[in-house]
Formats: C-alpha cells, structure tokens, sequence
C-alpha cells in the first residue's frame, strides 16, 4: 500500500478528484485537518446548524458553505466538496440509496455544505506520543458503533450518538485522554471507557460501520463521539436528501492540526 501520510492535502485531493484513491483516509496527510461531511438542502440547514450547536461532541462544526457553493472557505478555499472525497453516500428520506465517488450530478443550487471534525485528526498526535492505532496497523476502516446515548434534539433531527472505539491499554488510554482533551474541535475526550454494553453495544465484534478490529488481552475499548452520528440521525430524521462522507472516507483540509489546539 502507497504511503500518502506525508503528501500535503492538496495533492491527496487531487488523486481522490481522479479516483485514484477511493477508500478510507486514516493516516493520511499527516498534520492535516480532516472531516466529516454532511450536504443538505438549504431548507433543512438551519436546523441541522442548531443540532451541531447541540452536539458538539459528536458534530463539532469547522465550516459552514454559503447556499449553492461546494467550496468550504475556510479549510480549503479552492478545494470542490463534490468531487475530493474518495466515496459519499446519498440519503433519501432516511434511505440510503446509494454509494458513488463523484456527487457532481446530485448536487442542487440551494444545497449546503457542514465540515465536521473527525476523530482522525488527533490520531497523528496520539501516534507521535507512541499510542499504537489498531486499525491504522491493521489497515482496516476504524470501527464505529451506534449507542443507546441520544442526541438533543433540533428541529426534526433526532438519533442516537455513533461512537469510533480504539483499544488501548489503561495507560495508553490516560494518556490518550489528556491528548484528544487538547481538540475539542475534532471530538475532544472520549465520551466512554470500558464495557460496551454501558452505552448500549451488544457486540463489539459487529461495528455498525467501518470495520472490526483485535483487541488485545490486558486492553479496554476507548469510545470517542463520532461524526458519523449524522447518517444515523439522517436514518431516523428522513430529510428529503443528505449527502455525507462514506464512514472513514474523509474530506481532507488545508488546515493544520496544531490549528485546532487548545493547548
């Protein structure tokens, strides 16, 4: 597997607009912003601003399109929101219909476009602090997981909070808490650590997205709020249509990592 985790985040882009790369987007360009995304069309906009407002944790908002405009100006001014992330789905009234590389042909002159912040962005720094990442190792999408956690509610969106889980050892999993704590912008802390079952996770074999990874003996499951929670909100809310990223296939920004510390 080609290394991208020091290309810069135009160049990745460029090979994700020429499909050349299509899957997940953990590890790459290194020190690199990247997020979620969620288009809707202008009418629904304003709630969904306040469900964000509502759920930071789970959607912290980085960027915000004016109607009719796929350029996200802060993280990337001349990047294009339609066709520089490797894979999107398209949700119709809470049905996901269909998976596709390129939504040029979906995209209508009152859509709007929501960068959230991804759990992928603290990784750099949890790997520089010698944290091991077991899907990064694994080359495998990071696990993801609905919980019996609701979110607050705006407007008519309403659902369950999707968490990532990365296993660690409870020192490893202090340490990592005192690093995330640092990006409130990307998620922050972990909401949860332990036994899944806690916040409604029968099967921590059975992600409800992305993929399964080992837990090792002696690790514990770490839980961070995850920017997949739209797609579930999206199931239960029925919004005429919601595009978003496909679970680890990120929108990989311009800005730096170091941008969004706290600390």
């Amino acid at each position: 597997m080609k290394d991208y985790s020091s290309m810069k985040a135009a160049e990745v882009r460029k090979l994700i607009r020429q499909q050349k790369i299509t899957g997940q987007t953990s590890g790459m360009s290194k020190g690199f912003t990247q997020a979620n995304l969620v288009i809707l069309k202008q009418e629904h906009a304003l709630d969904f601003l306040l469900f964000c407002q509502r759920n930071p944790k789970s959607c912290p908002l980085l960027d915000v399109t004016e109607p009719g405009s796929y350029r996200p100006s802060r993280l990337a001014e001349k990047a294009d929101l339609r066709s520089e992330l490797p894979s999107y789905r398209i949700y119709k009234d809470g049905v996901l219909t269909e998976e596709v590389k390129d939504i040029t042909d979906y995209w209508e002159d009152d859509m709007v476009g929501f960068l959230l912040g991804c759990s992928f962005t603290f990784e750099a720094p949890l790997l520089d602090n010698g944290i091991p990442i077991r899907h990064i190792e694994e080359n495998r999408n990071v696990p993801m997981y609905k919980t019996d956690i609701a979110c607050n509610q705006a407007g008519i969106f309403q659902g369950p909070t999707v968490v990532s889980m990365r296993p660690m050892t409870a020192q490893d999993a202090i340490r990592a808490i005192q690093i995330t704590t640092r990006f409130p912008a990307v998620h922050g802390a972990p909401i949860h650590l332990g036994d899944p079952s806690l916040i409604g996770i029968d099967d921590i074999s059975k992600p409800d997205f992305g993929e399964s990874v080992t837990i090792n003996e002696g690790e514990i499951p770490v839980f961070w709020a995850c920017g997949v929670t739209p797609q579930a909100v999206a199931m239960e809310s029925k919004p005429s249509i919601m595009i978003t990223h496909s679970p680890g296939c990120m929108f990989i920004s311009d800005m730096k990592d170091s941008e969004l510390s706290v600390l």
